[in-house]
């Protein structure tokens, strides 16, 4: 079998497989956030009005949904990389292992460790720890997935000595030392832009699919075959966690999952010197977190709001748009973007 053959065989069968074993264990999820009362508590109507009467219908619905995603990816990862030296090097089961220094290592370390951070910070708001009960402080959070961006940045300076920053269609940049600033940024930023997308059943879960379906593909494009596979894990884990998320939703994504698969993206985007084209890929996370950065400037300097409920789908719903339409509509728009980028991303590996 030739290998990109052999290659496209892996990314299928482990997304494939992902999604099986996510599907099996997500009703004992399920059933252990609804015991252990792990739901969502939605913000005071005198915090945010419009949000609190839309929303007022989830109320209880389990949060730390995410936990099956990045639990899944894990369990894999290790598993297969354990049970590989067991058997010939030649073997199938030797060869599915995709954990590597190279590629996956750092990826899969961010996305356990940032979990962890996100399962912390929602047991907080459900538990109601925290100012108002609404878990970690905002700069709290800030600073913890600023430290892990670090690490992430360490890692590719120190590790795989890389401060290459490729911009399409003109050429590749050694940029030094300012690599490590762009780096935090680019995996700050998109983990705070996933998470502003978490507001709707499916939303986060959708349009995290398109994205990583995009660098699964570049990454094959690339040679990446194990950052492929990876990028494949978290593909087949999002489609059975989108089984249980669609409207109505039977648990939420929760920080445990939009945090990490923000975080585990933006690694992902940099490890394939796609950076510059991640804000196309992700536009609709680009578009939720502008929208909240343009209502927050409006509401000081003009004294006014942009829009009747920022993120953006939360002013949709304001305005009278269903849900179910909201986020298919916003999966269609991440499907157009995502080809954009993809589209850009293999014309200028071709020139």
């Amino acid at each position: 079998m030739q290998l990109e053959s052999f290659e496209i065989v892996r990314v299928l069968l482990l997304s494939a497989f992902a999604f099986v074993f996510a599907f099996l264990w997500a009703p004992m999820l399920i059933v252990w956030l609804n015991k252990f009362k792990m739901g969502k508590s939605i913000r005071a109507v005198s915090d945010a009005p419009i949000f609190a009467k839309l929303h007022a219908k989830k109320q209880g619905t389990p949060t730390m949904g995410g936990i099956l995603i990045w639990v899944t990816v894990f369990v894999m990862a290790i598993v297969l990389n354990k049970i590989a030296p067991l058997f010939p090097a030649d073997s199938m089961l030797s060869k599915l292992n995709f954990l590597s220094r190279s590629e996956t290592l750092l990826p899969l370390g961010a996305l356990v460790a940032s979990a962890i951070v996100g399962f912390i910070d929602d047991y907080f708001n459900v538990k109601g720890i925290g100012p108002k009960g609404g878990g970690l402080r905002m700069r709290h959070r800030l600073a913890i997935y600023t430290f892990i961006a670090i690490i992430g940045a360490w890692w590719f300076r120190v590790k795989l000595d890389w401060d290459l920053l490729h911009v399409p269609f003109i050429g590749d940049f050694n940029i030094g030392i300012w690599y490590v600033p762009f780096f935090i940024f680019v995996i700050v930023a998109t983990a705070f832009s996933v998470n502003e997308a978490d507001g709707l059943d499916g939303l986060a879960g959708g349009t995290l699919l398109t994205s990583f379906a995009s660098f699964a593909i570049i990454s094959f494009a690339q040679g990446r075959y194990d950052l492929a596979v990876f990028c494949g894990v978290i593909l087949g884990a999002l489609l059975a966690f989108l089984w249980f998320n669609i409207n109505p939703a039977s648990f939420f994504m929760g920080d445990t999952g939009a945090m990490s698969l923000g975080v585990t993206l933006g690694i992902v985007a940099m490890l394939t010197n796609s950076a510059l084209l991640l804000p196309i890929i992700g536009f609709v996370f680009v578009m939720e977190s502008a929208s909240v950065l343009s209502q927050i400037v409006s509401k000081r300097v003009f004294k006014r709001k942009l829009f009747k409920s920022a993120p953006f789908h939360h002013h949709l719903e304001a305005i009278g748009w269903p849900e179910p339409q909201i986020v298919m509509r916003l999966w269609v728009v991440s499907m157009v973007f995502a080809s954009i980028g993809v589209s850009l991303a293999l014309l200028d590996a071709l020139m």
